[in-house]
């Protein structure tokens, strides 16, 4: 059984394990591992990355100075899937105003563990 692998308690810590890397100039490194081949990521400047560019290059992207995830909600997609939306809060040093999102991250289980398959962010006003 592994529906343990997609509780919102342990998508919730990969999710914390991944803004942790992007505090520490890690973000491509941890996601170009974590997602499928085929996973998206599209941001809210209207981008859309695939895993290879993510991989190649968001370790150079500036790093988080500090996060905050709140409001998480699971929703089951199917019997090895599901979607982890929650809202974040995060500040870059030397940035007037904190990025506010929503985020939603799909995974799947893939070789026995939670692999990210889409992830998507909305800018909401504070």
């Amino acid at each position: 059984m592994t529906d343990h692998l997609l509780t919102i308690d342990s998508l919730l810590a990969l999710e914390y394990r991944g803004w942790e890397a992007l505090s520490r100039h890690g973000g491509g490194s941890f996601y170009g591992e974590l997602m499928t081949a085929d996973a998206l990521m599209i941001l809210v400047n209207g981008m859309v990355l695939d895993r290879e560019t993510i991989a190649a290059t968001l370790n150079q992207s500036p790093a988080w100075s500090t996060f905050s995830l709140e409001d998480a909600r699971l929703v089951r997609t199917g019997e090895a899937s599901a979607a982890l939306v929650y809202r974040a809060t995060a500040s870059r040093d030397g940035q007037d105003e904190p990025f506010v999102a929503l985020m939603s991250s799909h995974y799947t289980l893939a070789g026995g563990r939670p692999a990210l398959t889409l992830y998507q962010q909305t800018t909401v006003t504070h």
